[in-house]
């Protein structure tokens, strides 16, 4: 099977073979510019001049309507392109309210700061007074409220180490409780049950005895009763 070799797009140098190719484009294009206009039910047109300067087109219709409709399109995406003068009105006047708002806005946020407070009357001056007054209460109830909190924080999270604190102390009673059986244990196996004995185990301390010595357990330091 012949594969068909791709022509390179480029301008045909020899006339005789431009003049052909461009008669079968020309028949080619045409035609799918006439299948175009019947598929999707378009208006097509097609001008061509070729180096000769002679005039070949197609058109689905009118050539001299289909130029025309170009026309009209054309002077309506201009005059779409340019705004309206009472467009342009309204948009200055936008642009100007807000600018000024805007200047206003910040020279009453400078004075907010004490800057620019020439030319205000006493009026104004006590009306901007009261303004910082209840910003400032403002300020302040926010403040206090922020304390409050992280105060309340506070105590719950001492709550919590303190009741990690009260588990381990437990926790170490019930090891040297454990140590002073273990003691016992060992020594009346060895010894039986002799006073000497029982003397050892009534001194090793009780649980209560650690709690009455006023060692104290701290969180994150190693115990100093070992």
């Amino acid at each position: 099977m012949m594969v068909r070799e791709r022509v390179q797009i480029k301008k045909i140098d020899n006339a005789s073979a431009r003049r052909v190719t461009f008669s079968k484009r020309r028949r080619g294009l045409f035609k799918k510019a006439e299948e175009l206009s019947v598929l999707c039910d378009a208006d097509v047109a097609v001008i061509l001049f070729p180096s000769n300067d002679k005039l070949f087109h197609y058109c689905s219709s009118s050539m001299e309507e289909v130029l025309e409709r170009r026309s009209l399109h054309s002077k309506n995406i201009d005059k779409l392109n340019q705004p309206s003068l009472e467009l342009q009105l309204v948009e200055d006047t936008d642009y100007a309210n807000l600018s000024k708002e805007v200047a206003e806005r910040t020279l009453h946020l400078r004075r907010l700061r004490g800057e620019e407070l020439q030319g205000l009357s006493i009026e104004e001056l006590h009306q901007l007074e009261k303004s910082l007054e209840a910003g400032l209460s403002r300020v302040v109830a926010k403040k206090g409220e922020v304390i409050t909190n992280e105060i309340c924080h506070l105590q719950d999270k001492e709550e919590k180490l303190m009741e990690e604190n009260d588990k381990l102390r437990r926790e170490l009673l019930k090891i040297s409780k454990a140590r002073k059986q273990i003691i016992c244990d060992y020594l009346s196996a060895d010894d039986g049950e002799s006073s000497d004995t029982t003397k050892i185990c009534n001194s090793a301390g009780t649980p209560q005895d650690y709690e009455s010595s006023g060692t104290s357990l701290k969180l994150g330091l190693p115990f100093s009763g070992w």
